[in-house]
Order: structure tokens, then sequence, then C-alpha cells
């Protein structure tokens, strides 16, 4: 398998540009199952998430195919075939939002339960209870769910967690229920916002989306229409970890201050200087940073996405920081491999210790999720010696052409076989 080598090097300069935001990409292919007819998706990134969600709509029966470098072209038939196959669901959790547009659509679906990154238990059971509240109802038969639904009515939905891919499923069912649906305690990512201007595009009447509170008028009939994907502002984050880490001053272009407001506010507490341009972000950072505590939390506080980086920050700040998971159980597994490399960091339950050591060591270590896998690889800039960051393919699932964007900031990072 592909590996990241890094060598620390000289501090990073020049302009780095990201991507279309993943979470939110896959969540506007599953719409696209929607309407009949052809959606034009522009700002896609090339990952391999991206991929696997085409192989999932393929095996429903629908054409994608790339028409530009960043852009997908979606033909979505009359007839679906309303089943996914496990060998392509366990590869991507996000997987599981075709369950709402295809019980809006059909009326039925087959969903094997869904994979993606270990990040500890994340059953889909506030998927199921959402949808059975507009009128589904769901057998759970080896590993894949039997959702059918004669026709779904509106409802006032109160999630007891705002958890961003059951706000989307629901959303995606919702548009075609009867009545109006509100959805309390929504998730407010700028994502699900994204989603249902997408959706308001097609025809829909959503209202409130990005806030806690969101109102879904169900229609009749929606129409296929062109799109441009947000930026990804844990690419954006990735990056601004990256100047943080190897010091130096850089620009990350279509990177959303408004996207990432507690995130710059804790690495500017930690010392990386942060404004908005006209085009992204301007980042800077010199010297050893300071720690910080900090705890994860839905949208809009700070993401579990971006823990991995603010570890990694810490494991070489002035001072001893804590960090809170409050969301996934499982999120620490990377922590060992930091370890390898000289990282002074102690877990116990949720929470994490992590006391700043003045240079870590290069060391072979193994990426276990996406996003801890991109840290790993940053961690090296800070190393002395050389790293080796193995099972690059997590890195791909989020990355688009990852090391070559680092390199280009003059990182000494590159990727071998």
């Amino acid at each position: 398998m592909d590996r990241f080598v890094v060598r620390p090097g000289a501090p990073l300069s020049g302009t780095v540009a990201v991507e279309g935001a993943k979470n939110s990409t896959l969540k506007l292919m599953a719409a696209t199952l929607l309407a009949q007819g052809r959606h034009v998706l522009s700002n896609v990134p090339r990952i391999t998430d991206v991929d696997t969600m085409a192989e999932v709509l393929a095996a429903i029966g629908v054409w994608v195919r790339w028409t530009g470098d960043h852009e997908l072209t979606v033909d979505c038939p009359a007839e679906l075939q309303p089943e996914t196959p496990y060998e392509l669901v366990e590869r991507m959790r996000a997987s599981v939002v075709v369950l709402g547009p295809l019980l809006a659509r059909c009326g039925e679906a087959r969903v094997a339960m869904p994979g993606g990154d270990d990040l500890g238990p994340r059953p889909i059971d506030y998927h199921l209870q959402g949808l059975a509240a507009l009128g589904a109802t769901f057998e759970t038969v080896h590993g894949t769910v039997y959702a059918r639904a004669g026709s779904l009515t509106g409802a006032r939905i109160v999630l007891e967690f705002p958890s961003h891919t059951t706000t989307d499923n629901l959303l995606m069912a919702a548009v075609r229920a009867k009545g109006t649906t509100v959805i309390e305690n929504a998730a407010r990512e700028p994502e699900v916002a994204d989603l249902a201007a997408f959706l308001n595009r097609m025809g829909a009447r959503i209202v409130g989306a990005g806030g806690s509170t969101i109102e879904v008028e169900g229609v009749d009939e929606l129409l296929p229409v062109d799109h441009v994907v947000i930026p990804d502002r844990v690419e954006a984050a990735t990056f601004l970890a990256a100047v943080g880490l190897a010091g130096g001053e850089i620009e990350v272009e279509r990177g959303r201050f408004d996207h990432l407001d507690m995130l710059i506010q804790k690495l500017g507490e930690m010392g990386v200087r942060i404004a908005p341009t006209a085009t992204g972000l301007w980042a800077a950072a010199s010297g050893r940073l300071r720690s910080l505590d900090v705890a994860t939390l839905p949208y809009p506080g700070v993401a579990s996405d971006y823990k991995p980086l603010l570890v990694t920050l810490l494991a070489v700040a002035d001072g001893v920081g804590i960090v809170t998971e409050n969301l996934f159980s499982g999120r620490w597994r990377y922590v060992d491999e930091l370890r390898r490399m000289g990282a002074d960091i102690r877990t116990e339950g949720s929470h994490a210790v992590v006391r700043g050591v003045q240079r870590l060591s290069g060391a072979p270590v193994r990426a276990p999720d996406i996003r801890a896998g991109a840290s790993l690889v940053l961690a090296g800039l800070a190393a002395d010696g050389e790293t080796t960051v193995s099972s690059a393919q997590h890195v791909d699932r989020g990355y688009e052409r990852f090391a070559e964007k680092l390199a280009a900031l003059g990182a000494d990072v590159r990727r071998e076989r």
C-alpha cells in the first residue's frame, strides 16, 4: 500500500486551494436520487469517497461520470433499483444517506448497515426513528435494513442529538412528504445548509437550514439542477494546522472564516495568526505554540474532525492541554501512533492529557482514519528525522493530492509505494 514520507524542512510559504466539501458532496450526490434527469455538481473533490458514492448510485441505477476536472454529471433514470450492496456501503458510513431519498422516491429501500472510519459505535437509530416519525417502517435482517413507506407524512421531529447525517436524511425524505415537517435540534453545519440550498433549487420548500429548527413543506415534484459545492472546511483546517506545526505564512484559497469560527479562535489562542482575505484565509505562525484545553461539540463548536489536528499541535506546544471527546468514543486510536513519535499523551475515557514536547521524533506510523492520517503526516513536519505514514488510502478518502499540496507550500512530503 502507498505511504507518505515526511521530513522536517523550512517554514511553509505560498498559496494552497481547498477543494469542495466532502461532507457536502456525498449528500448532494444522494439527493440527486429525488429527481429524474441530469444534475451537474461543480467543485467536486477528486477523492475516493466520491468514487465510492458514485458506485453506490450506479448500483441503484444512476449514471455518474466526470465531465470536467472537478465537475460531476449525474443522470437519474425514471426507474431505480432501491438497494445498496454491502461491499460498497461498508466502505463509507455516509452512504446511509441514500435511505431518505430512496424512501421518498421509491417508497422502499434496502440498505446495508454502514461502515466507514472506525471511530467507535455510531448506530443509525436516530435515522430510523426520524424516518419512522414520517411514516416509514423498518426491519433489519442479516445486517440489511429493509425500509418501506406507502407514503411519507410530515411530522414534528425532535432529534436527541444534532446528528449531521440524520438531519440530511430527514431533509431528503421530508421534501417529498405530505404536509409540513419540523426538525428540532437539527444539525447546524454549513454542509446541511448547502444541501438545503440544493434541494430548494430543485423545487423544495425548506426554511431554517443552518439553524437548530428546520421547517420543510413537502412538494409533489423536484427537478434536476446544477450546483456548486461549498469549500471543505476540514481541509482548510488541515492547512491551518500545518502552518502551526511547521511555521511560516500561507494563504488558504476558498477557506471560509465564517465556517471555522471556533477553530480559528482556538488556533489564535495557541499562537496561530489567521485573518480573512478577499479569496480565503491568511495564516502565519512562528515559534512554539501555547497549550490550551478544548472539547469537541456539535457545530458551531469544535468538530471531532478537527481534534486529531489539535492533539498533534498540542503534542509540541508549550504546556499541558486537556482534550475532551464528546462525540465519538473511539476517536483516540491515533494517539498510540503519536506516542511512537515521542508525544506525551495520556488518555482516560473521553479525555486526553497532552503534555507538549519540544520536538517529535520521526517513526513509522499507520493512518487509522482520514483525519488522523492527515494529522500524522503533519506531525512529521514537527519531527526530527523521517516519518513514514502507511495506509495512505485512508487519507485519500478525504483529501485530493494531499502530499502534492503540502510540497507546493515547501514541505518535505512525498508519496511512495
